[in-house]
């Protein structure tokens, strides 16, 4: 079994657009970072899964599917921050095929962690929308994929996102075979995810958001994971964890006024990796989403993939210049009732 696979989006730099952040830098400078530490050459990269719209529409709908397409083929904008080009079609759906290429090579057992460079990025996809700079919802088709062919039937996401993660959550919200677990700042885009979006129907009790507020830090992110998501892992024993990794919490990132450190980070990744071992087989893999920020992506890359390796790390940027706020403990308390922790 090999110790981490990974996914790298072969043309990505062709989806791009003069000034925006979401920018191929993003991809190459993660590359990058993990060659110079020795962590990327030798590992085995997987090759997308080819998927038709057919094999995606149980995350999107088919009209929504031949829109994007219709739009990518003139480089239209989705929204006034959701760019296509002429490639970016064809470039999504081999992101989504790679995505669900890594999620399957971790749950066969062929690799015991993996990480999909998945560009462009998907948690804001919904089932009938691209926005938010992504367009089709990578981590939501690797978990239909897993349920859908290979027979998982409880899997859980963890978005730990600087935004919450509106598409997954309203993809999964009726269905209680996937938990979708946030933390974000709030407020903040796209303006949702907050403590009482639990879910519906069959879902009610399988979604789970802990918004925090700005200034939020270190602190908050470990006594949300250690008192309150680890605990809901424990109620629910997902088969396997699907993370939606954006680097944007971490303190220097642009769009943001989290304060979250890579090594904290690398410590999140550390615990989730050794409840996996624990609880399934050790079964975890991470899906790039947001992060703006080339130094904080630098770290915090080679913090969460150390992690993953069960390797130390040295953080180079160290913890946020601001003194951690502490409005945050009103959201830990407040989700622990609600959750009867």
């Amino acid at each position: 079994m090999e110790e981490i696979v990974y996914y790298y989006p072969q043309g990505h730099e062709k989806h791009f657009q003069s000034g925006h952040p979401e920018r191929p830098e993003r991809v190459e400078t993660i590359v990058k970072a993990l060659r110079e530490k020795g962590l990327w050459d030798g590992y085995p990269k997987v090759e997308p899964r080819p998927l038709s719209p057919e094999e995606i529409s149980g995350v999107h709908s088919i009209s929504y599917l031949k829109e994007l397409e219709g739009a990518c083929r003139y480089g239209e904008s989705l929204d006034m921050d959701t760019y296509t080009t002429p490639y970016s079609w064809e470039l999504a759906t081999r992101t989504a095929g790679g995505a669900v290429s890594v999620a399957e090579a971790v749950w066969k057992r062929e690799a015991k962690r993996g990480f999909a460079l998945t560009r462009p990025p998907g948690h804001h996809a919904t089932s009938k929308r691209g926005m938010g700079f992504c367009l089709l919802n990578n981590v939501a088709v690797a978990a239909q994929w897993l349920v859908q062919h290979l027979g998982v039937q409880r899997i859980a996401i963890l978005d730990f996102d600087l935004h919450h993660g509106n598409g997954t959550q309203e993809i999964f919200w009726t269905r209680s075979d996937v938990f979708f677990l946030s933390t974000h700042q709030s407020p903040l885009y796209p303006g949702s995810g907050y403590l009482d979006e639990i879910g519906y129907g069959e879902g009610r009790g399988y979604t789970a958001n802990f918004p925090l507020p700005p200034g939020s830090g270190d602190q908050a992110f470990s006594s949300l994971l250690q008192e309150v998501i680890i605990p809901l892992l424990d109620r629910y024993q997902p088969q396997m964890l699907l993370l939606s990794y954006g680097f944007d919490p971490h303190w220097r990132d642009p769009l943001g006024h989290l304060q979250l450190s890579a090594k904290q980070y690398g410590e999140m990744i550390r615990l989730l990796s050794r409840w996996c071992d624990a609880h399934c087989e050790g079964r975890i893999a991470l899906f790039l989403e947001g992060g703006y920020d080339l130094e904080a992506a630098k770290a915090c890359t080679l913090a969460v993939v150390n992690a993953l390796l069960g390797q130390p790390f040295e953080d180079p940027l160290g913890p946020s210049p601001r003194e951690e706020g502490r409005s945050w403990v009103r959201v830990l308390e407040q989700a622990k009732q609600l959750w009867q922790l």
